[in-house]
C-alpha cells in the first residue's frame, strides 16, 4: 500500500484527470464507474477529496466500499463520513450534488456483500487480507 502522501498524489491526478475529461478518461476504473466524494474532515473541518470507484448502483443510492485494499485501518474519509455524513458527489464527472452517507447496517451488508464481491472479487480479497469487517458505505441524495 502506498503511503498516504502517495495516495493524495494519485488521488489528485486522477481527480484532475476526470474534470477535465468530464469522465471520459478515468471515468471507471476496474469496471466500475468512478466518483469524487468531498467529506468534511473531522479535525480539520476543511473540505478532503477522494476518488473512490463504486461496485453497485441501486437506483440513486450509490455504494462505496471503504476497504482500503485490506488494510489494518479504515481509510480516512470512512472516519469523516461518521463524523459527518454530509457529503458532495461528482458521480463520473459530472457536477457535483449533495449526499447523505450512512453505513450500512448489518442487514444491508448482508445483502449488498454478496452482489458487490459476485462482481469485484478483489473486495473478497481485501476482506481476506484484514481482521476488520470492510464497510460498505450508502451514498443517498441529500433531502
Amino acid at each position: 500500500m502506498p503511503r498516504n502522501v502517495g495516495w493524495k498524489v494519485l488521488n489528485a491526478l486522477h481527480r484532475t484527470l476526470v474534470r477535465l475529461t468530464r469522465g471520459r478518461v478515468a471515468g471507471s476504473g476496474y469496471h466500475m464507474p468512478v466518483l469524487e466524494l468531498t467529506t468534511t474532515g473531522r479535525k480539520s473541518g476543511r473540505p478532503r477529496p477522494v476518488m473512490l470507484t463504486s461496485p453497485l448502483q441501486e437506483g440513486t443510492t450509490i455504494v462505496v466500499v471503504a476497504s482500503r485494499g485490506g488494510a489494518v485501518h479504515h481509510p480516512d474519509w470512512f472516519y469523516n463520513v461518521q463524523a459527518n455524513p454530509d457529503v458532495e458527489v461528482s458521480y463520473r464527472g459530472g457536477p457535483k450534488q449533495r449526499m447523505r452517507a450512512h453505513v450500512a447496517s448489518a442487514e444491508e451488508r448482508a445483502r449488498l456483500w454478496p452482489r458487490v464481491t459476485a462482481d469485484h472479487a478483489n473486495y473478497a480479497g481485501y476482506q481476506e487480507r484484514t481482521e476488520r469487517e470492510i464497510p460498505l458505505v450508502l451514498l443517498e441524495p441529500a433531502p
